[in-house]
């Protein structure tokens, strides 16, 4: 079964996806769709898809899927749009910024019985996915305690924090997946600290770009998560479980894995510069999956709940941040 792609959105993570779509015998490239045409006219040059607009691609009887590439605020309605076109659906993280307005679209998928899945990449991991293989296998034995450091490189355009949804919506979200990804039982409660420690202008749009959070199950089980918009080393990805009779370790990972020894002591090669590098291997997975469900090889996961649930934990930080306090996801959710 080959699966057909409409691709909406030809910005960065646009340009990944149709690599990714264009590099897996499974899949066509079929149209991409812009409201820049020059950004769409780059990626149809490059893999020979059609550009077309959104209306061409909704009512298309040659595309499958879409993969929703645009803007966070165009994210809820597009897929409500193709759900009811009976399009199967892709789309980046987060599904909306508003819970409500989450919750609004996945009744709208549950009602058309659409295949949604939310790109939540980190779960593709080869690295990310063998550390969960081992607590599977019972290597580690029970998990107790998962702790995860993610920092970027450096800050976006400041002009991009305010349409981001500030830094826990934004850039925690994929590690509030992740821990849930890790620890097996769903979060009960959050606290966070947020500082702005790289640059004063993040705090005059309103966000941070230095957090720590801690995430507590109702057994006890918990995850720390460290988020800094400023590495001067590169982008530092690392996880680490620990249990009852171990702990696994998923360390960074560089373009060439090679270490020097001489006088001077011993050293390795730059980390990968950003997740367009550091996470190939996983886009390209997280594709295949998606393919995998369309062909009824497994649900499509992770699914517009898991979106949900992350999404519920971004905001219980930043109302922990706010009053200084532990909040439970159940006041988040109601």
């Amino acid at each position: 079964m080959t699966v057909r792609f409409g691709l909406l959105g030809a910005g960065r993570i646009g340009k990944v996806h149709a690599k990714a779509i264009s590099g897996d015998a499974q899949a066509e490239l079929v149209a991409v769709a812009d409201a820049f045409p020059e950004a769409a006219l780059a990626i149809s040059a490059q893999y020979g898809c059609a550009v077309r607009t959104i209306e061409d691609i909704e009512a298309a009887a040659d595309i499958d899927a879409v993969v929703i590439c645009t803007p966070t605020d165009t994210h809820a309605d597009l897929i409500e749009r193709f759900a009811r076109a009976g399009k199967a659906i892709f789309c980046e993280k987060p599904i909306d910024l508003s819970l409500e307005r989450v919750k609004a679209c996945l009744a709208v998928v549950r009602e058309t019985k659409a295949t949604l899945m939310v790109g939540f990449n980190r779960r593709f991991d080869p690295h990310f996915q063998a550390v969960r293989a081992e607590i599977d296998a019972g290597t580690i034995g029970e998990v107790e305690m998962v702790t995860i450091v993610s920092r970027d490189p450096g800050l976006p355009p400041l002009d991009y924090l305010p349409r981001s949804g500030g830094i826990f919506r934004d850039m925690t979200i994929h590690d509030f997946d992740m821990a849930r990804y890790l620890l097996g039982e769903e979060v009960e409660t959050v606290s966070a600290q947020a500082s702005v420690l790289v640059d004063p202008k993040v705090a005059e749009v309103g966000d941070f770009d230095s957090v720590s959070v801690m995430l507590r199950t109702a057994s006890g089980k918990h995850c720390t998560i460290s988020n800094s918009r400023r590495a001067t080393y590169g982008y530092d990805q690392r996880i680490e479980v620990h249990g009852a009779e171990g702990s696994v370790l998923a360390e960074n990972q560089r373009p060439i894995s090679i270490e020097v020894a001489n006088g001077r002591g011993y050293t390795r090669p730059p980390l990968h510069d950003f997740f367009m590098t550091r996470y190939t291997e996983a886009y390209a997975a997280e594709i295949a999956a998606f393919i995998a469900a369309l062909s009824g090889k497994g649900a499509a996961a992770p699914s517009g709940e898991d979106g949900l649930a992350a999404l519920a934990l971004a905001e219980a930080a930043l109302k922990s941040v706010a009053e200084g306090r532990a909040v439970a996801v159940s006041e988040i959710l109601g």
